[in-house]
């Protein structure tokens, strides 16, 4: 397929992205930051995950290692993701006027729901977070759970949930810093407190990293890649950088002589010291020696 069709095809597949869940329903959930590499699977299809992406219902969010996404839902709340994480969304919309509904399904990693984070208009939603074996109904709330191979957890930091499992009856939960435990392959343990110390390194799971390049939908800053004398060469790094969980851009420029060389970049990092730092990940994880900052 030549570079027209190719990138046409791209920008529209992120156009597209970007715009369809404002167009379905009043209800959504768009992607605010994001450190990759994370990507979103729609079908067949998996793409880098770019900031400023409203997401579908059965689309999954994976991330890979030290990955952070932030997600901003239509009635205020946050949902935080960390690494090597698994996550899916259904039930997106409204159940009847002014209720917000979903749910997030997370197969593996960490995860954290916080309502009233950007918003403290809406206090009426209807969601549920399954963690692996483990379901929590939320209300008003801020809770953090994870998976891995030892054990599904769910910790309740502030307000009310109802948890569920398989094996057990349901639990109702509103004592702050508390936390309920399902070991793998085992009865659900009763709840019990957390101490600050331990909920803080849980925290820092699903919080974005300091040192790490950032993106978010209104970055101005970028990385060049690199100039590619020819559209083979351009698309090659095109699809190289998009399978590590890079958004990318290719811009034709004239080369003086009747032709043109086509500029790889990668958009929307917050500000210089991410594109810097971008661009050094690059040089040094993906070889690209001739990455740098720009805007």
């Amino acid at each position: 397929m030549r570079l027209g069709n190719r990138v046409v095809r791209g920008l529209a597949a992120w156009a597209l992205l970007a715009t369809m869940g404002g167009a379905q329903a009043a209800a959504f959930v768009e992607v605010e930051a994001v450190q990759p590499p994370a990507w979103v699977e729609r079908g067949e299809r998996r793409l880098p995950l770019a900031a400023g992406q409203r997401l579908h219902n059965r689309d999954r969010i994976v991330t890979g290692g030290d990955a952070r996404v932030l997600l901003r839902l239509s009635e205020g709340s946050a949902v935080k993701l960390g690494a090597d994480a698994s996550l899916r969304l259904d039930a997106l919309g409204e159940r009847e006027p002014g209720v917000f509904t979903a749910a997030f399904d997370v197969a593996k990693g960490a995860f954290r729901f916080t309502t009233g984070l950007f918003s403290r208009y809406q206090d009426r939603r209807a969601v549920n977070v399954r963690v692996a074996t483990v379901t929590a109904g939320i209300r008003g709330t801020d809770l953090w759970g994870s998976s891995d191979a030892e054990r599904d957890l769910v910790c309740l930091i502030e307000g009310r949930i109802t948890v569920s499992h398989p094996d057990a009856e349901a639990v109702a939960m509103s004592e702050p810093m508390s936390f309920y435990v399902v070991p793998k392959g085992q009865a659900p343990q009763p709840v019990a407190a957390v101490d600050r110390r331990q909920l803080a390194q849980w925290a820092l799971e699903t919080e974005l990293r300091q040192a790490a390049p950032l993106f978010r939908k209104a970055g101005r800053w970028q990385v060049l890649a690199d100039v590619a004398a020819g559209e083979g060469e351009a698309l090659a790094l095109y699809d190289r950088l998009r399978d590590a969980g890079y958004p990318v851009r290719i811009r034709p420029q004239p080369d003086g002589q009747g032709g043109y060389r086509y500029a790889v970049s990668v958009p929307q990092l917050a500000s210089r010291g991410d594109a810097e730092a971008l661009a050094t990940r690059l040089r040094q994880e993906l070889g690209l020696a001739a990455a740098r900052a720009g805007r």
